[in-house]
């Protein structure tokens, strides 16, 4: 492969970010289109309480389960943790109960969890809608996970029922708070209150995006208050753009057709099918993923150079379609609030800390963005646990 099919002039990528601010403007009036723009209503308190929390997390691979001790004054400590395979392969055929078995297995694991501890935090990383409560809907799956007696159930009352009967567990769960990933990375950012501004954003197996904005700006709540709501964006599901021929084979191979066609450009559950797809008529492994990709850009000597080429093509247009949605994202908040000069982006995923992807994107955020509007990266070792200690802030929330 010669021509460089993923190569983005800046022109387009302002394109690309202006239509995904006119969709998020449009998810914001109503409800059904491509941006949904969850509003979740959960709001931290400047003062944290004291106590310990159970934080859950399940993302595209992992599912976690932690104590989180919080105290006033001091910054949240993680007192244990464990963790198991939960991806889509380990989920083959499984049932609501079995899923449920499997995730309070590792919870009655856990050497710290006693009866002091009756409230839970939990990280749910797919498409679900927030409720007054605290609790969450399923809307779909993502990321391969597929139990479809699941939707449109709640997630935290399946979840809180199951473990008060589960017979390893010797408390009592009272209260349950569900949060996306990218709303509990958005609460771990609000540490640094140095900011105009705070977006969560999600770049690892799958992506998406979170903001903290005016409520009275979410016009589809009906709500003329002067607070602030979070709102999930969903946005993998965007449809941008200058996708190519390529992409159009990666999504008609998939088994979510004709959505999330930002995420299966960009994240890294889709990178590898990018570049077998590419070379789809060489021989290459069958499970070649995101983690082959960053090895062959890591190790140019010994891969073919068209590989190494074709690699890394992959992997920038990923951190500049990254790029390219948060400054459209940023255009929305600064049409809220015309005062914003300065955004703290708290991003977490194994894609966005991998290789040089980070500095990729910081700085054709650079180029995207109007003069004067500053974008701070929270520092790595900080958001290494932010979807833990964002869903133990929500807890007590």
């Amino acid at each position: 492969m010669k021509e460089n099919l993923f190569e983005l002039t800046n022109q387009e990528l302002k394109t690309i970010a202006d239509n995904l601010q006119e969709k998020i403007e449009l998810g914001l009036k109503k409800d059904g289109t491509e941006i949904l723009g969850i509003p979740t209503y959960i709001n931290p308190k400047e003062d944290m309480e004291e106590g310990r929390i159970l934080a859950l997390d399940w993302g595209g691979t992992n599912f976690r389960a932690a104590i989180v001790e919080l105290a006033k004054g001091k910054g949240p400590v993680i007192v244990e943790a464990k963790k198991k395979l939960l991806s889509a392969k380990e989920t083959i055929g499984f049932s609501q109960n079995d899923l449920l078995k499997e995730m309070a297995d590792l919870i009655s694991s856990l050497e710290n969890l006693d009866n002091r501890i009756t409230r839970i935090g939990y990280c749910f990383s797919y498409p679900a809608e927030s409720l007054y409560d605290g609790d969450a809907t399923l809307l779909r799956w993502t990321k391969g996970i597929d139990i479809p007696e699941m939707i449109g159930s709640l997630v935290g009352k399946s979840l809180l029922d199951y473990l008060n009967n589960h017979k390893g567990i010797n408390t009592t769960f009272t209260h349950i708070k569900v949060v996306n990933d990218t709303v509990a990375c958005l609460f771990a950012g609000l540490t640094d209150v140095a900011h105009d501004a705070y977006i969560g954003l999600i770049v690892g197996t799958g992506t998406n995006m979170a903001a903290l904005m005016h409520i009275d700006k979410v016009e589809k709540l009906n709500n003329k208050g002067r607070g602030f709501v979070p709102v999930n964006l969903e946005s993998g599901n965007f449809n941008p753009p200058y996708l190519t021929i390529i992409d159009r084979l990666v999504d008609s191979m998939s088994g979510n057709q004709r959505s999330q066609r930002f995420e299966k450009a960009i994240s890294g559950g889709y990178l590898g099918e990018i570049f077998k797809t590419v070379f789809s008529m060489r021989k290459i492994k069958y499970d070649f993923d995101g983690a082959d990709l960053s090895n062959i850009i890591n190790d140019p000597e010994n891969n073919p150079s068209e590989y190494v080429n074709v690699a890394n093509w992959i992997y920038s247009r990923s951190a500049q379609l990254v790029a390219a949605s948060l400054a459209g994202l940023i255009q929305v908040l600064l049409l809220q609030e015309e005062s914003v000069k300065s955004v703290c982006l708290a991003a977490t995923g194994s894609v966005f800390w991998s290789n040089n992807y980070c500095k990729q994107v910081s700085g054709k955020l650079k180029e995207l963005l109007p003069e004067g509007i500053h974008v701070k990266i929270a520092e790595k070792e900080k958001m290494e646990e932010a979807n833990l200690i964002g869903s133990a802030i929500a807890a007590i929330s």
